[in-house]
C-alpha cells in the first residue's frame, strides 16, 4: 500500500472525470443514426432502445476508438482535481474501459492532456463494463477517498474499507446510503478535504 494514503484518492474515470455520457450520445448519433429514447438511466440498452448485446457492443466500440482520447472534463473535475494535486495529492484511475493496451494510452492521453501529467500515478483499466472489486482490492482498508458514479461500485469500495464518494447524476438521484457520501461537484470533494 501506497505510504502516503492519506494524500492518495481513488477515482473511476467516466461520469466522475470525464463527460463519457457526452461523447459516447454524439457518437450514437454521428456514426450510428441512433438517438437518446430515454433520458436519466444508466443503462445504455433502455437509453437507446437496443438490445444489451447491441448496448455492450457499442460501448465497447466506442471505448475502444480514438474518441476514447478526446473526452471532455466532467463539470469542474479539471479545476480541483488540479488544485488537489496542488496541494499535494495523488490519484489512482480505476476505470472499466477496456483491456486493450491502446485504449489504456489513449485514456492516459486524454487525462494528462486536461489534468496535467503526473496527477494520475496509476491507470487500471478493467474490462469494460467489470465491476470494480478486482480494482479496488489492493486498497482494501486504507481508508483511502473512492471517488464513483455508479451505485454498486460505490457500496463495492464501502464494504473493502473505503471512504466512498458518489458524484450525483440523473441515474443514482434517488440513491440514498448512508456509508457513501453523495456530492454534486468536485468542489464538494475538494472543500470536505482541504
Amino acid at each position: 500500500m501506497d505510504h502516503r494514503k492519506d494524500k492518495l484518492i481513488l477515482v473511476d474515470c467516466d461520469g466522475v472525470l470525464l463527460d463519457w455520457k457526452y461523447a459516447f450520445y454524439k457518437w450514437m448519433e454521428e456514426s450510428n443514426g441512433l438517438e437518446v429514447m430515454e433520458e436519466g438511466v444508466y443503462d445504455v440498452a433502455t437509453t437507446f432502445h437496443i438490445t444489451k448485446l447491441e448496448a455492450k457492443t457499442l460501448v465497447r466500440q466506442f471505448n475502444e476508438s480514438a474518441r476514447i482520447g478526446f473526452l471532455p472534463g466532467l463539470r469542474d473535475a479539471i479545476k480541483y482535481v488540479k488544485m488537489l494535486h496542488a496541494e499535494g495529492y495523488v490519484f489512482h484511475c480505476i476505470t472499466s474501459l477496456s483491456t486493450d493496451p491502446y485504449a489504456k494510452i489513449m485514456r492516459l492521453a486524454n487525462l494528462e492532456r486536461l489534468f496535467g501529467e503526473g496527477v494520475f500515478e496509476e491507470l487500471v483499466c478493467l474490462d469494460c463494463g467489470d465491476d470494480k472489486d478486482e480494482g479496488l482490492l489492493p486498497y482494501k482498508d486504507s481508508g483511502c477517498i473512492w471517488v464513483e458514479d455508479k451505485p454498486s461500485n460505490a457500496e463495492c469500495g464501502a464494504n473493502l474499507g473505503l471512504r466512498a464518494v458518489l458524484i450525483e447524476h440523473d441515474f443514482n438521484i434517488d440513491y440514498i446510503n448512508n456509508d457513501i457520501a453523495k456530492v454534486k461537484n468536485w468542489k464538494e470533494i475538494y472543500e470536505s478535504i482541504v
